[in-house]
């Protein structure tokens, strides 16, 4: 049986997503801030899976968290980072800046740094990282979420580059999901809003095909060209 580790459990993609492991044949280690939440979940999960509470943004809490899981598991074939946070921010509050970056680069690399290490070690394993569309250019409303998803994404590249040796089975997928009917889904006019149930079900079928980069749902992938293309004159217009 595989072993997974999805952290950011509670809610939205990462909840849906430790649904459609669980089902699909893997012990399943679901991680949150919110332990109310993740036992509502471990409810719904197979007896072989479990909960544990863990805030990314503490980092050295979360580092030691994930080695006692994976020595729990006997290992761990796939860790999912799903945690992450988010503010539409008209004034740019520090406060938020701050809270952004916590969760969502250093809490993050954390987590990221500690599993390719673990993979290192025993040879192989499946790393995934839920970054964002919002990683191919700035936005004005949300500047510290659009940069934290850059960021996710370039970080998951280096460790696939770095990790990229022949007949080596270790893996890394970044995930970039357009928007999803979540708490971090903000704003008016939202168009194109997939549920997280459909949303986890193709990012299943990202980690079981092994991709390397993967919008969600993949028309995203048509926005996210435009977006590439787009001069700023025009961008900002927008």
């Amino acid at each position: 049986m595989k072993r997974a580790v999805v952290i950011g459990a509670s809610s939205g993609i990462g909840r849906e997503l430790a649904l459609v492991l669980s089902r699909h044949g893997y012990a399943v280690c679901a991680t949150g801030r919110r332990l109310d939440l993740l036992e509502s979940l471990q409810s719904a999960l197979p007896p072989d899976s479990m909960v544990r509470k863990m805030d990314v943004s503490d980092t050295s809490a979360a580092i030691e968290m994930l080695k006692a899981i994976s020595d729990d598991l006997g290992g761990v074939d796939l860790v999912v980072i799903s945690a992450g946070i988010g503010f539409l921010d008209p004034d740019l509050n520090w406060a938020n800046d701050r809270e952004t970056i916590a969760t969502n680069v250093t809490g993050f690399t954390a987590i990221a740094n500690t599993a390719y290490h673990q993979f290192k070690q025993q040879g192989f394993g499946h790393l995934v990282g839920i970054s964002s569309l919002a990683a191919i250019r700035g936005g004005a409303d949300a500047p510290a979420y659009n940069a934290s998803k850059a960021f996710v994404s370039s970080y998951l590249q280096g460790l696939r580059h770095r990790i990229a040796k022949p007949g080596i089975p270790i893996y890394v997928t970044d995930i970039r999901p357009g928007l999803v009917d979540t708490a971090m889904a903000k704003g008016e006019c939202l168009f194109w809003l997939q549920s997280p149930q459909k949303a986890a079900g193709q990012i299943y079928e990202a980690i079981r095909r092994k991709r390397k980069v993967a919008y969600v749902t993949k028309r995203w992938r048509f926005v996210a060209w435009i977006l590439k293309a787009l001069p700023d004159a025009i961008y900002h217009r927008i």
